[in-house]
């Protein structure tokens, strides 16, 4: 095998950005095992700008292609393809890749639908290839602390999850304001991250039942002005009750089309206390202690051996990006587990299409009966688009 793993990128916009700039940090703590050869995006000069980035800190220039069956034709030393594109795209571009037997990271959400994902997951099952979805925050030190302290039983058993984002939005947000580019509003885009967390942090989610609103069906192009509305047509508030495992309950709010007073609340409440997860107050909170989050990340780190140390922070590398593309090159290049595979990418998706699902039902629905494809009335319309 290759002492490298040769990437295309394919993709050049926003946080494509920031996987170059993971690249680049890993390059700069001399973890050198792969080489990007080539940068695709339909925007031909995105993906001329991605390549001047990359060479910047890399000994060759990535060949520029604005089609991917281009590339993958011409570029026959490719082994990994790393895929930030819009949401609708992201089965079409990586089920070509798994039939020509590279390997695919991919952002998330990891996919439009969750049919969608079950082709995605068919096709790496069958070319035997690694398949990571980017899911970066669990492996900031924040969160590799709290997760020590909830297995530690810093707070006891866990009992209540609140997650709550609050606050008004009005600039447009370019094709994530629209259904069948993105799959949904915030709550999916973002809440997919959240849904991950869950798992990471408590366990799954076995129900799920929500109610989803759009109360302001446009955006603006200069919100300071209140001019240049654009038609959008995914929802701007979800509030949602989510049963996990254990007997955990969690109240998740999210909602851009509240005026006037906004609030984020993130807690983790056990028998014992609770953990904040963001904000001036995170940290641990009981009745016999008050950790501050930078003291639970020393003490999660004083207490690591040199093997686990590397592995969650290679070469001491700490952005999450970063550490996650370093856990996709090396298990191309030695095996083992990828902790964000396609399944735990499609159990995240489940948890968000849970709730679109509920909403659309009037009820509340099981986790397994969502990831087995059982509800599709939100999806419907989606899937048709996609033609599958």
């Amino acid at each position: 095998m290759s002492e490298k793993v040769h990437i295309g990128m394919v993709g050049c916009g926003g946080m494509a950005s920031a996987h170059r700039g993971g690249y680049n940090g890993l390059w700069d703590a001399g973890l050198r095992s792969f080489n990007i050869d080539a940068t695709c995006d339909i925007n031909e000069d995105a993906a001329k700008n991605m390549a001047e980035e990359i060479v910047k800190f890399q000994s060759s220039t990535p060949r520029v292609y604005t089609d991917l069956d281009d590339m993958l034709t011409k570029e026959g030393d490719l082994t990994a393809v790393d895929i930030s594109t819009v949401h609708r795209a992201h089965h079409t571009l990586a089920i070509p890749c798994f039939e020509a037997g590279l390997h695919v990271t991919i952002e998330k959400p990891v996919a439009l639908t969750l049919k969608a994902a079950q082709l995605m997951l068919d096709a790496a099952k069958k070319a035997g290839t690694v398949f990571q979805v980017a899911e970066n925050y669990r492996r900031s030190p924040g969160h590799r602390a709290i997760n020590w302290a909830i297995k530690q039983g810093r707070i006891g058993q866990p009992r209540m999850l609140y997650w709550q984002e609050v606050r008004e939005r009005l600039w447009y947000w370019a094709w994530r304001e629209h259904k069948d580019q993105a799959g949904g509003g915030w709550m999916l885009d973002g809440g997919v991250h959240f849904a991950d967390l869950a798992l990471y942090h408590i366990g799954p989610v076995r129900s799920a039942y929500g109610v989803v609103k759009t109360y302001h069906p446009y955006r603006y192009k200069n919100p300071e002005e209140l001019t240049g509305a654009i038609d959008v047509d995914t929802e701007d508030a979800v509030i949602a009750t989510l049963g996990l495992d254990d007997d955990v309950v969690c109240q998740w709010s999210t909602t851009t089309a509240a005026p006037g007073q906004g609030y984020d609340a993130k807690v983790l409440y056990g028998e014992e206390g609770s953990i904040t997860f963001h904000g001036d107050n995170a940290g641990i909170k009981t009745r016999s202690e008050e950790t501050s989050e930078d003291d639970l990340i020393a003490e999660h780190q004083a207490q690591l051996s040199d093997d686990e140390r590397q592995l969650m922070f290679p070469n001491g590398v700490t952005e999450t990006v970063a550490t996650e593309l370093y856990e996709f090159t090396q298990a191309i290049l030695n095996g083992g587990d990828i902790e964000t595979d396609g399944m735990v990418g499609y159990q995240a998706l489940a948890i968000c299409f849970a709730i679109y699902e509920s909403s659309h039902l009037g009820q509340q629905v099981s986790l397994d009966d969502v990831e087995a494809l059982k509800y599709d009335g939100y999806q419907k319309e989606l899937n048709d688009g996609l033609g599958i």
